[in-house]
């Protein structure tokens, strides 16, 4: 046990080198997952591991959707729902029945059943994996916000379909009147289950003295609580997941309401999230050897051939499908004509985002190893070594060759909007207005008495007018804009000279670690600031 927990931190520590390799090199972090868990199950000697498949699932799964629920502008989710909800839903079940009745047709001795299974895990593309080889990429506002939105629907409505086609496979019936009938039935008690336990959840955050270590700690309680009742009453866990996150997300400003929860937080899951995207390559990596000696019947060439032509069919019916999703409802409904076209180049992008990621490797692997009367599950090994097929191909090919799509086709902006640094500039106008007049109204006699407060109503005056002079700016012309950008360079210059000093102070030993931890924090939100301002 000693060596195999060893065994897995090396490993674990030598997919973060490559990360940085993939940093250094600007190419998406999952590509390079991907590819570490290929080379993992190529490095002599490495022992075979075998996990518990509903392990997998519990440990991975919920966390991996409540992020991905948090993250996801509620505003943005239920503009864009129509063309989220063609692709999460539309396009999820079109995928699942063509990839069955294919898989089933092409792979001898794989039934109609089988081929469902699979089409469940394949079916959902991953969010993490396009926000990460769009980022920095200008691209149309909207793209964004339809990929996440796709991507938390359809792991739901995927994973609902793998619960089903399992369920027909274990029991060796199905009735689709029947399915249909139950799917609805599951998966609207499983959003009554997850909300019921977010409220829950929510009435502990906001009236209970929590502190941000314990805040954190619920967060990652939480989606593990929310799909383990769900489950219990054999509803769907997923998505009480969603359903929760996205509730708990929409009113986190009233139960997160200090910036060291907030910032704690971000910490606890940005760290989690990434070491569980990363574990999971390296476990598919130390099973693959196992996986390709399992495969019986199959060749390895076989089930790359078979991976392949996956690969292919799910490339092309996410093409078939998201065109004419685009255009469709704007023929027969007048109020999607009020949104600007999304012409042939917004869907282009659509269409090649759709890389296969951390989740369907996660659900394949959650294939139970026997069946009910205690025989081996049928095709187990082959389908988790097509899924990492399916998710190789579309990570490593879309993945590398989108960035250079975009640049081909000169992508721009299809919505009319303020540009990031105006709408930023806007909103602390916003925010400053109204603590200055609260000031005036509610603290007039503070201000004259206490001049700390007097000190801050002045900071605030100097703030609100420099913002404005900064959007003038930015309706000026380029040189002006090119002062802006290198008074931003100045800052980060300036931000990193105080972190030297900061670390000096600390050497001298004369002021206390705890009130220069406090000063490093305020440096880092005035540098994340500076930061995305620059952005």
């Amino acid at each position: 046990m000693h060596h195999t927990l060893l065994l897995i931190l090396g490993l674990l520590l030598a997919v973060m080198l490559l990360v940085l390799v993939a940093q250094r090199i600007k190419i998406a972090y999952p590509i390079f997952l991907v590819i570490a868990g290929l080379g993992i199950s190529f490095i002599p000697g490495i022992p075979h591991l075998q996990l518990d498949p509903d392990l997998i699932f519990l440990i991975f799964l919920p966390p991996l959707l409540y992020e991905a629920a948090w993250y996801t502008s509620w505003n943005d989710f239920w503009k864009w729902k129509r063309s989220i909800a063609l692709l999460a839903f539309g396009l999820v079940f079109f995928t699942s029945v063509v990839v069955a009745y294919a898989s089933s047709s092409l792979i001898p001795n794989f039934t109609l059943a089988l081929g469902f299974l699979l089409g469940g895990i394949v079916s959902p593309p991953d969010a993490v994996a396009a926000a990460t080889v769009l980022k920095g990429m200008k691209v149309p506002k909207r793209l964004m916000p339809i990929l996440e939105g796709e991507s938390l629907v359809n792991d739901a409505s995927s994973l609902i379909v793998f619960k089903f086609a399992l369920l027909a496979i274990m029991t060796g019936t199905f009735s689709l009147q029947q399915a249909t009938g139950q799917f609805f039935l599951v998966a609207g008690m499983g959003v009554v289950i997850g909300l019921i336990g977010a409220h829950i959840m929510y009435v502990i955050h906001r009236f209970l003295p929590t502190t941000p270590a314990i805040d954190a700690t619920l967060t990652v309680m939480t989606p593990y609580i929310l799909f383990l009742a769900a489950e219990q009453f054999h509803f769907s866990g997923v998505m009480a997941v969603v359903s929760g996150g996205l509730f708990i997300s929409y009113r986190s400003h009233e139960v997160f309401k200090t910036g060291n929860t907030r910032l704690n937080m971000l910490g606890v899951w940005t760290t989690m999230i990434f070491v569980m995207n990363a574990l999971v390559f390296v476990l598919i990596g130390l099973e693959l050897p196992e996986i390709i000696e399992g495969l019986g019947q199959y060749s390895i060439w076989e089930a790359v051939k078979y991976g392949s032509l996956i690969s292919i069919i799910v490339i092309a019916l996410r093409f078939l499908w998201v065109y004419p999703a685009a255009h469709i409802p704007r023929w027969i409904s007048a109020k999607a004509r009020k949104d600007p076209s999304p012409g042939w180049k917004g869907p282009l992008v659509i269409s090649w985002a759709g890389m296969r990621g951390v989740v369907s490797l996660a659900t394949s692997l959650s294939i139970p190893l026997m069946m009910s009367d205690g025989s081996t599950f049928p095709q187990r090994n082959l389908i988790i070594f097509i899924t990492f097929v399916v998710i190789f191909i579309t990570l490593v090919f879309q993945g590398l060759t989108l960035p250079f799509v975009i640049k081909l086709i000169k992508l721009k902006e299809i919505d009319s909007m303020l540009p990031e640094e105006e709408q930023q500039a806007g909103i602390q106008l916003r925010l400053n207005k109204v603590a200055l007049d609260l000031l005036k109204e509610k603290y007039a006699n503070e201000i004259k008495e206490n001049q700390s407060i007097a000190y801050y109503q002045s900071h605030l005056e100097d703030q609100t007018q420099n913002i404005a002079q900064r959007l003038k700016s930015l309706e000026c012309d380029k040189s002006e804009a090119q002062q802006l950008n290198r008074y931003h360079d100045i800052l980060a210059n300036i931000y990193a000279i105080q972190r030297q000093e900061l670390f000096k102070l600390r050497k001298e030993k004369f002021f206390s670690d705890e009130e220069i931890r406090k000063a490093e924090l305020q440096l880092d939100i005035n540098d994340l600031n500076n930061s995305s301002a620059l952005t």
